[in-house]
């Protein structure tokens, strides 16, 4: 008999499937048909239309349904519903498996209880038992009051996940409504933060508890709205318009990423000829130290077209960091951005490049580094907030890394920023420069300017003869010539060829292997 034969199966309200049927759409409504609808007017997807758009059709597979809290307390025994306040499973982005949770904000308002965090916990043992990269779509009241120090535990047991995943597997949050409180700890924890535009808050105190406290006013969006986490902060990653564009970012920042800490990242299919000649650099570089132009024009013409995804683009701007492939293998990318503030290091640039070059590291991601830095950010601020302690997170981050580091000094490195980025000395394997670079303790008119300060002053025309003295000392000192005479580069090599030069040798290093003395762990500069 074919199937199309078979006689239907009838079904009642008794029979255990079509209650398995019942119970799956309850728990699917969440809230409640309302409640969505009143999470649509507000500009917002739901937990599950959003894990519906970020991973592949038809592959998300659901944990947990069914689990209900436990509360009593302030009449939460009548507000029990399926799955609770967070949805949970497993997907796959782009075929390749993914572990994710989203807070689910019809039900009682995303609040994270005793269950809720459970739930979480469960999802993210089994990512790091599986290697397997965890994604929380958080859109969240905080803390469950009605549950008491139940909730609070109930932080304590993600948070304690996010530190044991950490360097294990890849962490990605979207903050998609409020994070507030104690919720907000677990995204910082993570690897990498997208909020969107106007509909989503993190702070650990807001606007009302603010001017209780301290008298001041403030507005959410001020507070701890996108922009403000993007560009003052550093705690967002990504500033995003919509919901649609974070999850399409997140799908595409997977792809530069490898599963786990064991895998190498993922080589895509080339489509940039690896041999091809990049010329036009040299137009975009000025030869005059001093004026500014856009790194991210340079690297974007080194590797593979159109493949630069920048990551913090919108904070401590004068230092690029962010992905992109070489030959289809992905690799990551810290430069100095002379189009802001001179391209100088500062707190910000270095605890920016410091926390990404680690991340890279953790996760085998090879790192080049385009060099273009007059030093250090001068000022009693900088001082008084920590610059020697923070610069040093930079130098303590590349002087970790086994990865490959592979640098090029494209128009000048000067005094201790010439050795935070990438020196030689620091472990980096490959280090080029370009033929008009200029590497020295000072930029010529510093130095002159100290070491001829008497002979200057006395001089019939001071200018003219500063002006000879620089021109000697660029001849002596600021160019590659001397450090390559010793060993400090391993070649000066032509602009046009420097994206050649690096593909080979991002070939031979993929053999690199170094050994560590065996420790818990080192103390890097927090």
């Amino acid at each position: 008999m074919s199937e199309q034969d078979e006689p239907e199966t009838e079904t009642t309200a008794d029979d255990p499937i079509e209650k398995l049927r019942a119970k799956r759409r309850e728990a699917e409504l969440g809230g409640g048909e309302s409640r969505i609808e009143s999470q649509h007017e507000k500009g917002k997807m739901t937990a599950r239309e959003r894990i519906d758009f970020l991973v592949d059709d038809d592959s998300f597979t659901e944990v947990d349904p069914f689990v209900e809290h436990r509360s009593t307390n302030f009449g939460m025994a009548e507000k029990k519903f399926p799955g609770d306040a967070v949805v949970t499973g497993y997907g796959e982005v782009d075929g390749r498996k993914v572990f994710l949770f989203a807070h689910d904000f019809t039900v009682l308002g995303g609040s994270v209880g005793e269950v809720v965090a459970d739930k979480i916990c469960k999802v993210m043992d089994k990512a790091i038992e599986n290697g397997v990269p965890v994604i929380g779509l958080n859109d969240s009241g905080g803390a469950r009051i009605q549950e008491g120090v139940d909730s609070l535990v109930g932080f304590a047991k993600i948070f304690e996940r996010n530190t044991k995943a950490s360097g294990l597997i890849p962490q990605i949050s979207a903050i998609m409504g409020p994070c507030a409180g104690g919720a907000t700890y677990s995204p910082a924890l993570t690897d990498f933060t997208f909020m969107v535009q106007d509909t989503s808050h993190m702070f650990i105190t807001g606007p009302n508890v603010i001017e209780t406290v301290t008298g001041e006013q403030v507005s959410k969006e001020e507070l701890g709205g996108a922009g403000s986490h993007s560009t003052k902060s550093g705690v967002a990653h990504f500033s995003c318009p919509s919901e649609e564009e974070a999850l399409e970012n997140i799908r595409r920042l997977l792809s530069y990423l490898p599963q786990n800490n064991m895998e190498d990242p993922p080589r895509v299919q080339p489509w940039d000829d690896p041999d091809r000649a990049v010329p036009e650099v040299t137009d975009i570089v000025p030869s005059a130290p001093r004026k500014p132009y856009d790194m991210s024009n340079v690297v974007g013409r080194i590797v593979d077209e159109e493949s630069l995804f920048e990551v913090h683009g919108n904070w401590a701007r004068n230092v690029i960091t962010g992905f992109a492939r070489m030959d289809g293998q992905s690799v990551g990318i810290v430069a100095n951005q002379p189009r802001v503030s001179a391209g100088t290091l500062d707190i910000d640039a270095a605890e920016k490049g410091a926390r990404f070059v680690r991340f890279c590291d953790s996760f085998n991601v090879p790192i080049l580094t385009f060099v273009d830095v007059p030093g250090f950010m001068p000022g009693t601020d900088q001082e008084h907030n920590g610059i020697i302690r923070r610069g040093a997170k930079l130098i303590y981050a590349y002087a970790e890394a086994t990865v490959p580091l592979l640098s090029v000094v494209v128009r000048k490195a000067y005094g201790g920023a010439y050795i935070v980025m990438s020196s030689k000395f620091l472990g980096s394997d490959v280090n080029y420069a370009w033929p008009g670079s200029e590497m020295a303790v000072l930029g010529p008119r510093g130095a002159v300017n100290i070491l001829y300060r008497n002979e200057i002053a006395d001089a019939d025309d001071p200018d003219a003869r500063r002006q000879e003295l620089m021109d000697d000392f660029r001849e002596e000192f600021a160019n590659p010539y001397g450090p390559a005479k010793r060993g400090y580069l391993d070649d000066v090599i032509e602009p046009k060829d420097t994206r050649k030069r690096l593909i080979d040798d991002l070939d031979l290093l993929k053999r690199k292997r170094e050994d560590s003395p065996p420790k818990d762990h080192g103390n890097i500069p927090l």
